[in-house]
């Protein structure tokens, strides 16, 4: 009996005397559960499951708590000062194109704004909405890639890795440009069955998370080959026709934005040409497989289990359905899997750990897809095996919660050290020479701005016969004329010059110990001496 005989059904003897006819109609169910048809029920509770997914990712990201870090500090205290230079006309204090590692005038403004009216607690909460839309992309990309079940396995796993939970909470520019990368990629799997032309809005995201910060650019190839690539089991060779389109749209405004504006400088120091650290690779590997190798390895057994077989056949007619050939499945798993080893291998290029815990969660970003793969193969069919799949999740979710919580009280509370500065600092005047002075400015504004504080990085110190020092002597003899009010130091920072700076100062014999400010559980401190 065909599914149209069963449609309708009526009693085999007809209409009797004293009896009605039973007329009912069957429904008609699709042949294999997961099939991309599918009833609104399961949409639906995907999505509710998917919402849980969501709370419970800002719960992990909203439970870490620390005063600014240096670069949360910096970029809102740049956001206010670019703010009052557009409106006010005000003098830039520096040059920040030269030195971002993105363009000030995106994030950093629309962060100040926030910061302006509901401070740092606002400005993180912004880094939070970035990273749960990010993740909810990542649902309907891996939805729209394979199914439901997948999805909601692959928003799972990402919600719950360190540089996930880290960002959520750290007000900066990576969080934004994750979500900018996430949206590219679901405008390119979105449009994998439209016309060729419904690509290009991808490009302008793109180009914008590049905007944003410009570490992101080391992602672009993968958003090109994925345009082929998605669109391929639908429209052939043709497919190449919309990578064509992502690289003309992508190119065309950069090289523009490149030559036209001031940021080549920027992204030379902080991301083609940046100062090699000397971090072994050996280092590197380690951190990079503690902060993702659990969700990097599912991803890899996604992919390979995808290239083996399609689906699952959790249905007897399954077989029938189809799926995309092996080569096809085989690339786009080398694709999604391949990309999350770009940040590592950056970063092993610069000999660098800074900023590795960070740049991870972008590559991991494309290889969620096939991780939600991995993770319903490994419970199988008819979820046979569930608790395999627990056990790697609740890993993945302890990691993240030692590693993020480890991470964000790497640096030490200032509250008391900026109650006491407060007291010492003259409003609009004086010089003061810090580790980390951007904490401080950010939280004195009112009272003091970056012109004032130097750092440990750099300086240029005139005399008074008007001869240059800089470097270490600059220290030394700045010190030694007594030129600084206050001297900031932790040890943390800039360890290699903190005792150059200490000896300088007890030398001068113009400073005395205004007080040791202890934080952690240690007996480190902050050392605060104040001109005498």
């Amino acid at each position: 009996m065909t599914s149209t005989e069963r449609a309708q059904v009526v009693h085999p003897a007809g209409p009797q005397s004293g009896e009605r006819t039973i007329r009912y109609r069957v429904p008609v169910v699709p042949d294999a559960a997961w099939s991309m048809a599918g009833c609104s029920r399961r949409t639906w509770i995907s999505r509710a499951i998917l919402l849980c997914i969501l709370a419970f990712q800002a719960a992990l990201s909203l439970r870490l708590h620390n005063t600014a870090f240096q670069d949360e500090a910096l970029y809102l205290s740049s956001g206010h000062v670019q703010i009052d230079h557009l409106l006010h006309g005000t003098p830039l204090p520096m040059n920040y194109a030269s030195y971002f590692s993105g363009s000030p005038l995106l994030y950093p403004v629309v962060a100040a704004l926030v910061d302006a009216e509901f401070g740092l607690a606002g400005a993180r909460l912004l880094s939070l909405f970035f990273m749960l839309g990010a993740n909810t992309l990542v649902y309907a990309m891996t939805r729209r890639l394979f199914s439901e079940r997948p999805a909601i396995a692959a928003s799972a796993l990402y919600a719950v890795i360190p540089s996930t939970i880290v960002l959520g909470h750290f007000a900066t520019y990576d969080a934004a440009a994750i979500f900018l990368l996430a949206l590219a990629a679901w405008i390119i799997v979105r449009t994998d069955r439209a016309p060729l032309v419904a690509v290009l809005p991808a490009a302008p995201v793109a180009v914008l998370a590049v905007a944003t910060k410009y570490a992101a650019g080391l992602f672009l190839p993968t958003l090109v080959v994925l345009a082929a690539v998605v669109a391929w089991p639908h429209r052939g060779r043709s497919s190449l026709v919309r990578a064509v389109l992502i690289v003309i749209g992508v190119a065309v405004p950069v090289v523009a934005g490149l030559y036209y504006s001031d940021v080549l400088e920027g992204v030379r120091r902080t991301t083609t040409a940046r100062m090699h650290g000397d971090d072994g690779p050996g280092e590197l590997l380690w951190l990079s497989a503690v902060w993702g190798g659990l969700m990097f390895l599912t991803a890899c057994f996604g992919a390979v289990a995808y290239a083996r077989r399609g689906r699952m056949n959790e249905s007897p007619q399954a077989e029938r359905l189809g799926a995309p050939g092996g080569r096809w499945r085989a690339l786009l798993g080398l694709l999604l899997c391949g990309t999350a080893l770009l940040a590592p291998a950056y970063q092993i290029h610069l000999a660098a750990t800074i900023s590795l815990n960070k740049h991870v969660g972008f590559g991991l970003l494309f290889a969620a897809p096939m991780a939600g793969v991995g993770l319903t193969r490994l419970v199988g069919a008819h979820f046979r095996f569930p608790q395999l799949a627990c056990v790697l999740w609740v890993a993945t979710l302890c990691v993240g919660l030692t590693k993020s919580a480890e991470w964000f009280g790497s640096r030490p509370d200032m509250s008391r050290l900026n109650a006491l500065l407060r007291e010492h600092v003259t409003p609009g005047a004086g010089h003061y020479l810090a580790e980390t002075p951007e904490v401080p400015v950010y939280y004195m504004h009112d009272i003091t701005d970056a012109t004032r504080w130097s750092s440990l990085y750099y300086i240029d110190y005139k005399d008074a016969h008007g001869t240059k020092h800089q470097g270490v002597d600059g220290y030394r003899k700045a010190l030694a004329d007594g030129w600084f009010d206050l001297v900031v130091l932790d040890g943390v920072a800039m360890p290699r010059m903190n005792p150059v700076i200490t000896e300088a100062v007890r030398s001068s014999g113009k400073y005395r110990l205004l007080a040791a400010v202890p934080y952690g559980d240690n007996d480190d401190s902050f050392r605060v001496w104040v001109k005498q």
